[in-house]
């Protein structure tokens, strides 16, 4: 195995930066720190936790305009757009400070005379971070500051093509005075990661990424008796009923489908619309998709950056060949947009008609910028389409009638249901999946369940 790893930059195709893989010795080093800081870190007291955490997060993103750059130059997106990951990260990470006492509250029962009887939550451990490089602050964030909140100690395994986001993270954390060894990241390719879940330090281990890299998660850790999380994707649907209003529901839908070039684990990927406004709606999309400007993502004028590699954008030019040989057709003019070309990660935004579920683009996940639109006749066929998925992470309907998407809503088979707003977490609600989108929950007061454990106290009064 080569000692190190080389990040490519889809800007330009040349190499951004290249780093060492950590050491095996490190590696035991590290866990043993993480081991040794968690004891003595389970015993700060939660308000002081907080406070420590809580100042971590402000010296982090202090740092913004470093953060929002190196994030472009490493996975593309538009600098016009990722200072709007750090500012998500820091509302997730203090609406998650916020609430600790709350969520991490002892449960005690009713009075019962001569004892006293409550259960505690006490943190899991260590907790093992596994990052992808889509979301690479929104998705570590949400394991990362309430597992510390909690107590526990974290190490963080970002990708290699976003390894720059854990190194600064971990640096302003150190600046801000966290305990040696309460946080902590390493550069390890999949067989590594496989030991260090299957090592007897590692007590949790949140995964966000793919299918596969999910059951790889599970089968290390399978025998251990400890808590995964995974979150695993989706092709999210969303419906918009005749009595939207479809300006907005256009919008709304159009920038769930491609922002950061489509790769988004709950971003829209299948459009159902009541028959009588698809028309009207399908050039509303049309329109507005159109506008996209494809360039490079250092650019203030560019709205729609590089996909993350040429690869990424061949498999996802394979799906939408396929879509296109089944009869599908694409309504966007990819010869307005110049840079798109087969041999670069730059891909031109599609939008698909005359699509069915017999295409991949409607059944699996396409992490890119392709989306497909159909027409139905009723709320029922709608959710049997949005449900006709191995996925279930997110699903949106755009309606002016709130019982009726209340009603669909109890239908659709997802882990979260919008109404009126799609591609979008907000941190007092549970984030989770259901089918292959994975399970657990993360953000929320119960995104703290995972992150520890139940304690009971049973004491006889004398």
């Amino acid at each position: 195995m080569s000692s190190e790893f080389i990040t490519i930059s889809p800007i330009d195709g040349q190499e951004l930066l290249r780093r060492a893989y950590t050491s095996e010795a490190e590696i035991a080093a590290v866990l043993a720190r993480a081991r040794n800081a968690q004891r003595a870190w389970k015993h700060v007291p939660l308000a002081e936790r907080c406070l420590a955490v809580g100042a971590a997060v402000e010296r982090f993103v202090r740092d913004k305009d470093e953060i929002a750059e190196a994030i472009t130059r490493q996975m593309g997106r538009p600098l016009r757009y990722t200072p709007g990951e750090v500012a998500g990260f820091e509302e997730r990470a203090r609406h998650m400070i916020a609430i600790a006492p709350q969520a991490l509250a002892p449960l005690d029962l009713p009075p019962k005379e001569g004892y006293r009887r409550y259960i505690a939550r006490e943190p899991m451990g260590v907790a093992l971070t596994i990052a992808p490089w889509n979301y690479p602050l929104l998705t570590a964030v949400n394991s990362i500051v309430p597992a510390l909140v909690a107590g526990n100690a974290v190490i963080l395994k970002h990708s290699s093509q976003t390894p720059l986001c854990a190194e600064i993270m971990h640096r302003a954390f150190i600046q801000a005075g966290l305990p040696e060894g309460v946080f902590q990241y390493v550069h390890a390719a999949h067989a590594t990661v496989q030991r260090m879940i299957q090592a007897p330090e590692v007590d949790y281990v949140s995964f966000t990424g793919s299918v596969s890299g999910g059951k790889a998660v599970e089968a290390a850790a399978a025998g251990r008796y400890i808590g995964t999380g995974l979150e695993l994707g989706g092709n999210d649907p969303a419906y918009v009923r005749a009595d939207a209003d479809l300006a907005q529901a256009a919008q709304s839908v159009v920038d769930g489908a491609y922002f950061n070039s489509g790769q988004s684990c709950c971003g829209i990927q299948r459009i159902y619309v009541e028959r009588r406004v698809y028309p009207e709606f399908v050039e509303r999309a049309v329109a507005l998709a159109s506008q996209y400007v494809l360039g490079n993502p250092l650019d203030p004028a560019t709205t729609l950056g590089p996909m993350v590699r040429a690869s990424a954008a061949r498999e996802v030019r394979g799906m939408l060949r396929e879509a296109l040989d089944k009869g599908a057709r694409n309504l966007i003019d990819a010869s307005r947009f110049g840079m798109a070309r087969d041999d670069t990660a730059y891909m031109a935004p599609a939008l698909l008609v005359d699509v069915d579920h017999g295409m991949s683009v409607m059944n699996q996940e396409c992490f890119g910028p392709v989306a497909g639109i159909m027409p139905v006749d009723s709320d029922m066929q709608a959710v049997e389409l949005m449900n006709d998925s191995p996925y279930g992470l997110s699903a949106a309907v755009f309606t002016r009638d709130t019982e009726a998407a209340l009603r669909i809503g109890q239908h659709v088979e997802t882990g979260t249901f919008f109404m009126n707003r799609c591609d979008y977490l907000d941190p007092a609600l549970a984030w989770t999946g259901i089918k292959n989108s994975g399970r657990g929950v993360s953000l929320s007061v119960l995104g703290y369940e995972a992150l520890t454990r139940a304690k009971s106290f049973h004491l006889r009064l004398l």
